[in-house]
């Protein structure tokens, strides 16, 4: 058994990770199961043809052979199975508990039981053809399966099932932390049902071919068997003596396996502890070499791990408070991703950090993260101060309109205003924040500077009044009166980020200009104005306010008295002004 790490120069990237995967083996494990799922794709295709004809898979056969039965074919798809099973077997004898997510067990289980399913298909075939010469032609495999033993058939589809299950799980976990995932997850969930159907439907058709072709004629079968060179009773049993002695050896190894884990934890419950300390100062004592995310499921503490720790997704990430110093350091993989979120120094991922002395940790990502969370994302969404320009709007008497109208009135009318106002907002380059009962709040220039979000500010107000406009002619019949809103915006510092809890997540901002805002918005009322803007708004955006009404007032919160411009209609804003947003 290895001893635990006891110094930087034992872990340290040159000298290979003792304790953990390194990233070659990850690579490894990746690049077998694409192998694999390379040779269960295209045979799925070869299977396919049958809907077309048995003709049609055979000479789909020839390429399948041509693909994978060649010296360097062969060498890749058998060390990817022998590589993909060691790893199998290391995920069993890692685990330091044997509890896990649905999905991952799944994974785990499936893994197994694929090969014992197909283990007399593949001595069937392959090994008759390699120690006898034997020809596995779709037809004669067919035969033996659809025809002399049923349940052989139905047993290998059940094998196709699995083995696709299997591999679509482990796919979805790889590519479910790249950017672009969802994007293509519904052309990837349309690949996942097609591929086996068809494949599976092609099995069967074909199964059905040559069970008619036996039926029709009495000499097929032994022609079959000739042209073949089918095994004989006694190469036979011998087919069937190996079968038992490689279910003997999986079985052999899976408990070999089992007993190392038991036999490891055992020794290393012997080397002392590590202490961890969570926030709200719960303390967990550990064995040295468990990793930080292992200890939090050990005494189940909640801990975001959306890629199982892996250390590929990076929602385990923790703050270490305190000295950094004595952490073993981090691998090229681990800084990979660090850097990949932006890390600062004293953040590490937990999955991948094996303390070797006593620390205290606070997980930077609640426990129900999504993998989103374990994407890149700017300074604005990680929460940062900025100058900001900020909108709010409301509908003028839209209470007394609710409470004359049925309920389906009232939303199908919301409706089609904030589909409209958002429409507006987004076209000028800002972000739709929230609706707030009929009100809106709107950000502009999170990811610009101050001068393009003042200048989008003023695009939004402009395009929302002439989108009420084209509302307010579309609905007339709909409504007792006119829709009326009244806008708001002030520009200023703000804190801006990423809030909420879990699928209640957005940016947004809070602070003393989002109130300003809003108290500008509420001023409209007493002025009977549709747009209020704060004077460093139309400086910030270049808007010339020399013919527009100037107002100073007081605004609840602020000690000095404030300078705002005061528009009857926000769609003048256009004849005042050609500025453009910067690119």
């Amino acid at each position: 058994m290895s001893a635990s790490p006891t110094s930087k120069t034992f872990v340290s990237p040159k000298n290979r990770k003792k304790w953990g995967i390194p990233v070659t083996k990850r690579r490894l494990r990746l690049g077998s199961g694409l192998i694999l799922f390379a040779f269960v794709v295209t045979h799925l295709a070869n299977h396919a043809l049958g809907l077309i004809s048995l003709e049609a898979m055979e000479a789909g056969r020839e390429y399948f052979l041509m693909l994978w039965r060649n010296p360097v074919g062969t060498a890749l798809f058998v060390g990817s199975l022998m590589v993909h099973a060691a790893f199998a077997l290391h995920a069993v004898y890692s685990r330091r508990r044997l509890r896990m997510s649905i999905g991952e067990a799944l994974q785990l289980i499936l893994g197994f039981a694929a090969p014992i399913l197909l283990v007399s298909h593949v001595l069937g075939t392959r090994a008759a053809m390699q120690i006898y010469g034997t020809e596995d032609t779709y037809a004669y495999v067919l035969l033996a399966l659809w025809v002399d033993n049923p349940m052989g058939g139905l047993k290998q589809s059940a094998a196709t099932v699995i083995v696709w299950v299997h591999a679509c799980i482990g796919l979805y976990y790889w590519l479910r932390l790249k950017p672009w995932f969802m994007r293509i997850l519904p052309w990837l969930y349309g690949m996942a049902l097609l591929i086996p159907v068809l494949g599976l439907l092609g099995f069967v058709f074909a199964g059905g071919a040559v069970g008619r072709l036996a039926a029709q004629d009495p000499g097929f079968r032994l022609d079959l068997a000739i042209d073949n060179n089918a095994p004989e009773a006694a190469q036979i049993a011998y087919l069937y003596q190996l079968e038992s002695w490689i279910f003997m050896g999986m079985g052999a190894a899976i408990a070999l396996t089992l007993l190392a884990r038991a036999l490891r934890l055992y020794l290393e419950s012997r080397e002392g502890v590590v202490r961890i300390t969570y926030p709200e100062g719960r303390i967990v004592s550990v064995s040295p070499g468990m990793t930080i995310l292992e200890a939090s499921q050990l005494n189940e503490i909640p801990h975001a791990a959306v890629c199982g720790g892996r250390g590929r997704c990076s929602t385990c990430r923790v703050r270490v408070n305190g000295t950094i110093e004595n952490l073993p350091e981090p691998d090229d993989s681990e800084q990979k991703v660090l850097r990949r979120v932006g890390a600062a120094p004293d953040v590490r991922l937990a999955c991948q950090t094996r303390p070797t002395e006593d620390l205290s940790v606070t997980p930077l990502l609640p426990p129900n993260a999504s993998p989103r969370d374990g994407f890149a994302k700017s300074a604005a969404m990680q929460g940062q101060e900025q100058e900001i320009s900020i909108l709010f709007a409301d509908i003028r008497g839209f209470t007394s309109f609710s409470e004359q109208k049925l309920p389906y009135d009232v939303v199908f009318v919301l409706n089609r205003y904030f589909r409209s106002m958002g429409e507006a907002i987004e076209q000028a380059g800002g972000r739709v924040d929230k609706f707030i009962g009929d009100g809106i709040m709107a950000l502009f220039g999170v990811d610009g500077n101050p001068r393009d979000g003042a200048i989008s500010a003023l695009k939004a107000a402009q395009g929302m009044a002439v989108k009420l406009d084209e509302l307010n002619a579309l609905l007339k019949d709909d409504l007792p009166a006119p829709l009326r809103i009244g806008i708001g915006i002030h520009a200023g510092a703000a804190i801006v980020g990423e809030m909420g809890y879990s699928h209640a997540i957005s940016v947004t901002a809070i602070g003393d200009t989002v109130n300003t805002s809003s108290r500008l918005e509420a001023k409209t009322k007493d002025f009977g104005a549709q747009l209020i803007v704060s004077e460093h708004v139309a400086e910030l955006g270049g808007l010339d306010s020399s013919a527009l009404r100037h107002e100073e007032i007081e605004v609840r919160g602020r000690k000095e008295p404030m300078q705002i411009i005061v528009m009857d209609d926000a769609k003048d804003l256009l004849d005042l002004t050609d500025t453009k947003v910067s690119p």
